[in-house]
């Protein structure tokens, strides 16, 4: 959803300030390195079951928890607290056979009963949709746990494994049934690399490398993730040697580009950005009128705002699905024309233009948001930028309460239809209205699992979903980093698709 400064997502920055010298052997942890999110870090972050916007909590999870199948290097279903695991013919059962020796950060060995309870406890964005498909969570023994399914679903693992839900990361559950959900919150226990030590509200979270990860022991002794909101003060920090490595939107990265002592990276993501049309399913307003809402996609220059917002690099697009996405139909961004806009705007009724309302812009994406509002203003379409805090933005957004226009942004990883799932089904999470025969096309999908149809299907809906014009797709985004000089491994990019750095067991110091 959700889903970055400029780069229209969550996007931390990483602070390395600890020993050189580490290598990647297992020898003892050394060092400190900080993470600084642009917003403040909330303490539901670092609990899975609160993951309502799993992207932006990544860092957190990657840190404290595990999960039995997540995006690791090369691989967005990677085996991890699951070694192996089978699906029925029927597609009704899924077994999982769990890693054997594996301990919480308290020393209580991990266990079916864990996986189990943590599904059973998550509410977060996917939580209705789990929840009502899968039948039952079945403890065969310690370390073997089967989920059942009421119907087929090809997209189970999708949902469940990935960073599309948070859904499949497991946490203690005697720890959890002891202390409750406000004391884990406060204290919590989990499976990653790196364990809980404190959290100073305001300040940052502070952790400790768990040597007895699975995975690999990691490099850096201390983790720390605190806010640091000012991109300005990012790169300064950066240039002074207080950070060794930060996430960056374009004007701060570009300075990075003219520092021989930094260098800069990249990470192409899963993030597309878009302006949603909430109001298009009311008869009585001007977005229920196709000709005005292919009228805002013309007016707006997705060459000019890559140029400006990421340095060219973020692609212009015509779907709100990235196209990497597995079932993904590549689309071409409708042209940049505004005499042809302001001529339907007219065809419309709209000749002198018309007053839109409020422009709602995903908190990090202001600059973003004020580039839009200018080009639709150019035309006719007059907009009033307003930006909530983060979480009342998502919050607004859930309860259909945001009005005029959204501009919108996701990171979830996934494939076309888990796009669909949560931005424009009826009962999407996000979605204010949708169209009987999209709805009808996706319950079809859902079930088939024959994937050249499934795939035929789906390409189906995106070019209904392009033809009705609804909505005006923008950019596919990269993060962009600023790396100083003591980083031999920043860790970023190697995950596909993933917009932050992870994991973190896989950075290191020269």
């Amino acid at each position: 959803m959700h889903r970055y400064a400029t780069i229209g997502f969550l996007i931390a920055t990483l602070v390395v300030t600890g020993l050189s010298g580490v290598a990647r052997a297992q020898r003892a942890p050394e060092g400190q390195l900080v993470l600084t999110f642009n917003v403040a870090l909330l303490p539901t972050y670092c609990d899975p079951a609160e993951a309502a916007q799993p992207i932006a909590a990544a860092s957190c999870l990657y840190a404290l928890h595990d999960a039995l199948i997540k995006p690791l290097p090369g691989n967005l279903m990677a085996p991890a607290l699951a070694e192996s695991w089978t699906e029925s013919p029927d597609g009704l059962v899924y077994d999982f056979t769990l890693r054997p020796g594996v301990t919480f950060h308290n020393g209580a060995p991990f266990t079916a009963e864990d996986v189990q309870f943590s599904f059973r406890r998550y509410k977060g964005v996917a939580a209705k949709q789990l929840h009502e498909r899968v039948q039952t969570v079945e403890v065969i023994d310690t370390h073997h746990v089967r989920f059942v399914l009421h119907a087929p679903w090809p997209d189970f693992l999708t949902v469940y494994a990935g960073l599309g839900s948070g859904a499949g990361w497991v946490v203690p559950k005697a720890y959890v049934e002891r202390v409750g959900d406000d004391g884990f919150q406060k204290h919590p226990i989990g499976l990653g690399p790196y364990r809980f030590v404190r959290l100073d509200p305001g300040l940052g979270l502070v952790l400790e490398a768990h040597e007895r990860y699975w995975r690999r022991t990691p490099a850096i002794q201390r983790l720390i993730l605190k806010s640091v909101p000012e991109p300005a003060t990012r790169l300064a920090m950066l240039k002074t040697g207080e950070l060794d490595i930060a996430g960056l939107p374009p004007d701060e990265a570009a300075a990075v580009q003219h520092d021989p002592s930094l260098r800069l990276v990249q990470a192409q993501t899963a993030i597309t950005s878009w302006l949603e049309f909430p109001a298009q399913w009311q008869p009585t307003s001007p977005w229920h009128d196709r000709r005005v809402r292919l009228a805002a996609n013309l007016a707006i220059d997705k060459q000019a705002l890559s140029t400006a917002m990421g340095l060219g690099l973020d692609r212009p697009t015509g779907s709100i699905i990235p196209r990497a996405f597995a079932f993904a139909l590549p689309l071409e961004p409708f042209p940049y024309d505004p005499v042809q806009a302001k001529r339907l705007l007219a065809e419309a009724g709209y000749p002198q233009g018309f007053d839109a309302g409020d422009l709602t812009p995903f908190p990090p994406t202001r600059q973003v948001a004020e580039a839009v509002s200018s080009y639709l203003g150019a035309v006719g379409i007059r907009t009033q930028l307003r930006t909530p805090e983060l979480a009342a933005f998502f919050a607004a957004w859930r309860e259909k309460k945001l009005t005029g226009l959204i501009l919108g942004d996701s990171a979830f990883l996934g494939n076309a239809a888990s796009r669909f799932e949560v931005y424009v089904l009826r009962t999407g999470l996000y979605a204010y209205g949708s169209y009987p025969d999209l709805d009808a096309l996706f319950q079809h999908q859902a079930v088939e699992r024959d994937r050249t149809t499934r795939e035929q299907v789906l390409h189906q809906m995106q070019a209904l979903m392009h033809e009705r014009v609804m909505h005006a797709p923008l950019l596919e985004r990269v993060a962009l980093y600023g790396v100083g000089p003591r980083v031999a491994e920043p860790a970023v990019g190697l995950i596909p698709l993933y917009p932050l750095a992870a994991p973190y067991e896989e950075m290191r110091l020269k």
